[in-house]
């Protein structure tokens, strides 16, 4: 059985960008050009140490899934580009780079995360709750009236980070 190894990785990297282009057309194919409009591109460098990280989990070398932060505002980073192969869905990956990036950003002096999932990916908010993200929705609506006026499609999740008490004994390299 092959070991599944997390690593960094340059947001600019070849061997990453066949996985970005496929989760750009697997948004494009569940949300069609709803979201052409709110498009950012962000530079590389914002998902690079120390502020910004890109991370891949890797199984026998290939890439199974990827996560990655960038700077938000104060000491708030915004969680992207969760993604886990089709194939191997369901098995608690996300969940295991999410916790990952966690204890990056805390390490980088991080004290909360913020992100935003479309109104068509329910897997993913079913995800954030469970990882204790506080949702800025009602959970309780149809996902889709969030796609409609004065809405801009995006359901915002915030969570406080909590250094493991391990970290009590760092002193200098505890970060919150």
């Amino acid at each position: 059985m092959a070991q599944r190894r997390f690593r960094v990785i340059s947001p600019g990297a070849a061997e990453l960008q066949p996985v970005l282009t496929g989760l750009f057309a697997e948004y494009r194919q569940r949300y069609g050009d709803y979201f052409s409009g709110h498009t950012e591109e962000d530079p590389p460098e914002r998902y690079t140490a120390p502020e910004g990280l890109f991370l891949v989990l890797e199984d026998a070398g290939e890439i199974i899934a990827t996560g990655a932060y960038k700077p938000y505002r104060g000491h708030t980073a915004e969680i992207k580009r969760i993604w886990t192969d089709k194939t191997l869905r369901g098995q608690g990956i996300a969940r295991s780079l999410v916790s990952e990036l966690e204890r990056y950003a805390i390490d980088a002096g991080y004290r909360e995360m913020y992100l935003t999932t479309g109104f068509r990916q329910p897997e993913a908010v079913a995800l954030y709750l469970s990882l204790g993200y506080q949702p800025g929705f009602d959970i309780h609506r149809d996902f889709e009236e969030y796609s409609r006026a004065p809405y801009d499609g995006r359901l915002r999740f915030t969570k406080t980070l909590v250094a493991p008490a391990c970290y009590a004994n760092k002193g200098a390299n505890a970060h919150v």
